[in-house]
Formats: C-alpha cells, sequence, structure tokens
C-alpha cells in the first residue's frame, strides 16, 4: 500500500479544500448584504459554486471508493484510529449535507437553483414559508458544524506533524 494518497485525491482534497474556505466566506459575506441586484447575483454564484462542489464531492467519494487510501500508522491507538475514520466520515457528510440543504432550503423559498445561469435545476421541494426558515437554520447549523469539524480536522493533523512527529501529514502533500 502506498504511503501516500494518490495525486488524484491529493488534488481534490486541496481544490475542495480551498473551495469551501471561499464559499463559506462568501456564504457568510452575503447573508449580511443590503437586498440589491449585486446581492442576487452573488447568491447566484454561491448556487453554482455549492452545485460544483456537490459533484466534485461524488467524484471524490467515487474515486475514494475505488482507491483505497492509506493505512493509518500502527502506532496510532485503536480509538484515535475510529475517531479519525469517523472524522472523515463526517467531512463527507458535510460535504454532501450542506449544498442539499442549501438547494432544498433554495426551493422552499421559491427561487430554483441554475447552474452558471445556463442549466436550470429541478425544485426539490415545493415553495414553503416553513420549510425555508427551517431549512435555512440547518443550512447555517451545518456550516457551523463542519467548520468545526475542519478545525478538529486541521488540529489533527498538525498534532501527527508536531506532537506524534509521524508524518501523517506528508500522505496528503
Amino acid at each position: 500500500m502506498s504511503p501516500r494518497y494518490t495525486i488524484t485525491a491529493i488534488s481534490l482534497h486541496w481544490l475542495m479544500a480551498l473551495a469551501f474556505f471561499g464559499i463559506l466566506g462568501l456564504g457568510f459575506y452575503m447573508t449580511e448584504l443590503p437586498f440589491s441586484p449585486a446581492k442576487l447575483q452573488i447568491y447566484s454564484w454561491h448556487k453554482w459554486a455549492g452545485v460544483s462542489l456537490f459533484l466534485l464531492a461524488l467524484l471524490r467519494l467515487c474515486w475514494r471508493l475505488s482507491h483505497r487510501p492509506p493505512a493509518l500508522p500502527s502506532s496510532m491507538a485503536p480509538g484515535a484510529q475510529l475517531l479519525a475514520h469517523l472524522g472523515h466520515l463526517a467531512l463527507y457528510f458535510f460535504m454532501f449535507a450542506i449544498p442539499l440543504s442549501g438547494w432544498l432550503m433554495s426551493s422552499a423559498m421559491g427561487f430554483q437553483t441554475v447552474w452558471f445561469g445556463v442549466l436550470p435545476l429541478p425544485d426539490l421541494i415545493s415553495k414553503n414559508k416553513e420549510w425555508a426558515s427551517l431549512l435555512g437554520s440547518a443550512h447555517l447549523y451545518l456550516n457551523v458544524a463542519f467548520i468545526i469539524t475542519i478545525v478538529g480536522h486541521v488540529l489533527a493533523a498538525f498534532k501527527h506533524q508536531f506532537v506524534d512527529k509521524d508524518n501523517l501529514l506528508a500522505r496528503m502533500k
């Protein structure tokens, strides 16, 4: 088994990490803007990016299922290995749940998602004010939980690199 992830897995990891930081920042920024044509355009960009990241997550999951990752260091305790696997499952969960909750919220608000302004996507549910509010909250809380999970992921990587000195970080660069 290779001590590193494949170049495809590494590329998807870093591309998606950068894209998620960008879309998260854009999402928090746009909600504070006053209603204007610019705000509507930023919302469209955010939705385009969300759909694109959802598709990249599908590609990444397919790649992950067809290419075994390198084994965790044998020096890791079984509990730590379990936490690592659960953390990765949580990251994948958020990569799918967040775009889906945004798409559902947009549908419930009565705003169709049009990918890159060209390809209209079907509304997943009909317009419903109560569901829109609930899904808006879910979208926000999922993003906050994702940020917390990302911070935990980064801190764990740094712990392995600088405290355990097991060179785990080198698998992803």
